[in-house]
């Protein structure tokens, strides 16, 4: 209604040319609402044109196929030259190499010990011993430093099995004999590990690998 009071109050300047958009508007019915006394202005353009199509207020991804489409067979089918499914190990061998090992792998043999970064085998057969001392998951002689606060020096053997005491016995002969006099150690049955106070790593190291560990 508001429409129509608007284009009644229009009117041509003179010399002016009215354009098609303005033809337009002037072709306004009036068509009465069904059940309701209001009118109701519109243009004289088809209703299909005045109307949004049903698709716009669709979701985005919710599209469906149209009604009675049916795929075609071919696509089901799986041309003879071009099998759907190839299992092949033939390449598999250029994947393996890039999988990284799930454990360390065994040192290789090499001609003589030790090798230029100093590293040794353990012997091929284990020592005849009550205890046996097992190399670390990096192949080396499970004997460390241990630095606490600065000050404190200890030396701790790890992964021991079997006698503990008895190696405890050997230890404290062998450092004995180097230092003079007997280090304080400490033993630890639930951890397997030998603490002594002062540094011997070096020196113990070369007595258990003389040893075969």
């Amino acid at each position: 209604m508001a429409a129509a009071v608007a284009l009644a109050g229009l009117r041509r300047r003179p010399g002016s040319v009215w354009g098609a958009g303005a033809r337009r508007l002037l072709q306004v019915t009036t068509r009465q609402v069904p059940g309701t006394r209001a009118q109701v202005v519109g243009s004289s353009l088809p209703p299909v044109a005045r109307t949004r199509p049903p698709q716009r207020y669709a979701a985005r991804g919710t599209r469906t196929a149209p009604e009675g489409y049916l795929p075609s067979p071919l696509a089901f089918q799986s041309h003879p030259h071009y099998p759907a499914i190839v299992e092949s190990t033939e390449e598999y061998k250029f994947v393996e190499r890039l999988i990284p090992p799930t454990r360390i792998p065994a040192p290789p043999k090499h001609a003589q010990y030790p090798t230029p970064s100093g590293w040794r085998a353990p012997s091929d057969t284990p020592p005849a011993l009550p205890y046996f001392v097992r190399r670390s998951r990096m192949h080396n002689v499970p004997v460390y430093k241990d630095i606490t606060s600065g000050n404190r020096r200890m030396t701790v053997i790890r992964k021991i099995e079997g006698d503990i005491w008895a190696l405890e016995e050997e230890v404290k002969e062998f450092l004995t004999q180097l230092a003079g006099k007997t280090p304080p150690i400490q033993v630890n049955e639930i951890t397997g590990s030998i603490c002594i106070k002062g540094y011997f790593d070096n020196e113990l190291k070369e007595w258990l690998l003389n040893k075969g560990f």
